[in-house]
């Protein structure tokens, strides 16, 4: 399914219990991503994608500070090792790049591969991709619902569900 947004607007994938946000990364930017390990330095595309997953749920409005963040401040990511005792801590973790698979098979933060996401069992084997027009979810699971927005509007009307 393909989300056609403006470069401001965000799209929230709802489960029951939890929740995913994506945006366009809107210009071309190195990221940096830190580990116990050293430093990774990547190219984040104008058509790319920054996703926030909240495995739990949460408040929406961290998810976006998060986005944000490395979106418009280029905040570098940060990788913990795995079984680090911080893992079990994080509400939401970030992700980007040109696709995104969400999995729940893997442990929160530690993963430096930006393919992929920590995602919650509802809305595992979601892969969003993005490009010059918007974004496009496949994989979306029954009772999921998309819903695009902006800060500056709220949530819109426009439900996929």
């Amino acid at each position: 399914m393909n989300f056609p947004l403006s470069p401001r607007e965000l799209l929230l994938i709802r489960g029951r219990c939890s929740f995913v946000l994506a945006g366009r990364s809107g210009r071309r930017f190195p990221l940096c991503i830190e580990s116990f390990d050293g430093e990774i330095c990547t190219t984040v595309d104008t058509g790319d994608i920054i996703a926030v997953s909240a495995p739990e749920g949460g408040d929406l409005e961290p998810a976006i500070m998060l986005l944000e963040l490395v979106r418009t401040y280029r905040h570098p990511l940060f990788v913990l090792p795995r079984q680090h005792p911080g893992s079990r801590r994080l509400r939401y973790v970030v992700s980007a790049g040109h696709e995104i698979c969400l999995s729940c098979s893997i442990e929160r933060g530690t993963h430096p591969d930006q393919h992929l996401l920590c995602g919650s069992d509802e809305l595992s084997g979601i892969i969003i991709s993005g490009g010059p027009e918007g974004i496009t979810v496949e994989g979306l699971p029954e009772g999921a619902v998309v819903t695009p927005f902006s800060r500056e509007t709220g949530l819109h009307g426009r439900d996929s569900s």
